[in-house]
């Protein structure tokens, strides 16, 4: 927690790996706290793209209630939502929700988008920059990669780490980015500083490697590689989904017919195992950059969670 604070106006950041169990218990939680939920997952913000981000909107339906839900579905697949609109959008809920009285609660596991949040980062719209898009087209991934750390240890930048950067488009785009800022002055942009705590799900890497491979099976049966036909079929170029990553990446190479199902599934599970890895490996760097996480066993029931909850909110 940091700084004062009216009472509704303190963030409850729910944060964890993927498959912890994060909306079901912020949504508890907004139901106890008659609170509303601003996503932090950098690919649910895009409509159409439900079963393959996870979204899974039936959780925010509590005792009946329907709990109110912020960056979720707001812009279009196929387009390149970024940081700094993130911050800005998420500001714009944040205020919203505060003014009209109710308990903000950020849920998800994109690590920069939270982090960018809570400390306030300042940013800039960085622009294309066509002619180092030209000259970097040719690269391959780890040569990108070579590149970007390069320009990281000249900006002393901590965004853009290697689950932000899982496809060649993304690392062009994280080198533009560094690029713009290790030549361009960035404008000054006044974010507030936002007071908050931080609740994590810690999970056993055995049961989170089991509820990875058990979900994604799920998901496959509820027809994920039919969602990604149909957003090809939508119009949407397959170049387009794989910069997406994870689940889109793989599913579209399928899709296409660059692999095949059993590849497919095979490599997608381990690259998912590899991102929850990475999400933990961002929240403990997070713990070293100062962030107090409070930890709470995610395989309590829902009822214990919240009232270690309780008890973490008082003493903040």
């Amino acid at each position: 927690m940091t700084g004062n604070s009216t009472d509704n106006s303190r963030l409850i950041a729910v944060l964890g790996p993927t498959a912890c169990g994060k909306t079901t218990f912020a949504t508890a939680l907004a139901h106890r706290l008659h609170g509303e939920i601003l996503s932090a997952d950098s690919r649910q913000v895009y409509r159409r793209m439900d079963i393959g981000t996870g979204k899974d909107l039936a959780d925010y339906i509590v005792d009946g209630e329907k709990i109110p839900y912020h960056l979720i579905d707001i812009c279009e697949p196929g387009t390149k939502y970024n940081l700094f609109e993130y911050q800005k959008d998420f500001l714009d809920a944040y205020n919203d929700i505060v003014a009209r009285g109710k308990q903000p609660i950020m849920c998800g596991g994109t690590g920069l988008y939270i982090e960018s949040v809570l400390k306030g980062y300042q940013l800039s719209p960085v622009p294309q920059n066509d002619e180092l898009r030209s000259a970097l087209a040719d690269k391959s991934l780890e040569e990108l990669t070579e590149r970007l750390k390069e320009l990281k240890r000249q900006t002393g930048s901590a965004m853009h780490n290697h689950s932000d950067v899982d496809t060649v488009q993304r690392a062009i785009r994280a080198i533009e980015i560094e690029e713009h800022n290790l030549h361009t002055p960035m404008a000054e942009r006044q974010y507030p500083q936002i007071d908050y705590v931080i609740i994590g799900l810690d999970i056993s890497r055995e049961e989170r490697r089991k509820r990875i491979s058990a979900r994604l099976r799920q998901r496959l049966d509820e027809g994920m590689v039919d969602e990604v036909r149909q957003l090809i079929d939508s119009g949407i170029a397959a170049e387009d989904l794989i910069y997406y990553g994870l689940e889109y990446k793989y599913l579209t190479e399928y899709v296409i017919g660059q692999t095949d199902y059993d590849t497919m599934t095979e490599k997608l599970e381990i690259a998912i195992h590899q991102f929850a890895k990475r999400q933990m490996t961002w929240f403990r760097g997070m713990e070293r950059r100062g962030f107090e996480i409070n930890w709470i066993d995610a395989m309590l029931p829902t009822a214990d969670k919240l009232a270690e909850a309780e008890k973490i909110m008082a003493r903040h």
